[in-house]
């Protein structure tokens, strides 16, 4: 069984990466540059398809980054603080990337005859970002087999294991997985170390919290919650 996995380098896709790798699939990563500021996160998915002995691709779409420069994360806007509850992580959204992604990936997916295509969103997401919500997988799964009939595998499946869970449940499937959490980088900054306050950063800190596993990140801050 083969499975290929959207992997950005954060926390979530490195727990399904690590997930899929436990359940016996023969695993595929791709990652996208898309023009993100923090694309250094590329640099630990490659960490861990290094460390697993995985097939890694980067597609880079960085033509694209001009039409989806909206987002502070593909622009010179500054980045906001904060929960990804507040209004003003509006801000972090780049128009359609997850579709824009899974799409591409689908293409290669059905291509070398993959059974599944996976993708690490989860509920904390679903505040502010439509495409990382029930809705959008199952509209999607819909749409890849109507566009791909009679190439795509019949037991096809867009596989979004955490769609219903918290980043705090993502982070003890890790921790029983032993995830190594200094191979992953969360913050949208992109700078020397994770800043501690942005939406991600938040969500890392209380993940961790939560869930009761030891944070080995440095942090340059830790606003309260």
């Amino acid at each position: 069984m083969k499975a290929l996995a959207i992997v950005s380098g954060g926390m979530d896709s490195t727990v399904l990466t690590y997930d899929l790798v436990n359940m016996g699939y023969e695993v595929h990563l791709m990652s996208f540059n898309y023009g993100q500021r923090h694309k250094k996160e590329l640099d630990y998915a490659k960490i861990t398809s290094n460390k697993l002995r995985l097939n890694h691709t980067i597609v880079d779409i960085t033509h694209l980054t001009g039409l989806i420069s909206k987002s502070t994360l593909t622009s010179d806007a500054p980045v906001p603080d904060g929960h990804y509850a507040e209004e003003n992580m509006r801000k972090t959204v780049v128009p359609n990337r997850n579709s824009i992604m899974l799409n591409i990936a689908a293409g290669y997916a059905v291509n070398m005859g993959a059974n599944v295509l996976a993708t690490a969103v989860h509920s904390g997401d679903h505040y502010i970002y439509p495409d990382c919500r029930p809705q959008f997988i199952d509209a999607l799964q819909n749409l890849l087999h109507i566009a791909n009939e009679g190439f795509i595998a019949d037991d096809f499946k867009v596989f979004a294991p955490y769609v219903q869970i918290p980043k705090d449940g993502i982070c003890t499937a890790g921790h029983q997985l032993d995830v190594p959490w200094l191979d992953t980088w969360s913050c949208y900054k992109g700078e020397a170390i994770h800043c501690g306050s942005c939406g991600t950063c938040f969500q890392r800190r209380e993940a961790f919290e939560l869930a009761g596993v030891e944070d080995p990140t440095e942090y340059l801050a830790r606003p309260h919650y």
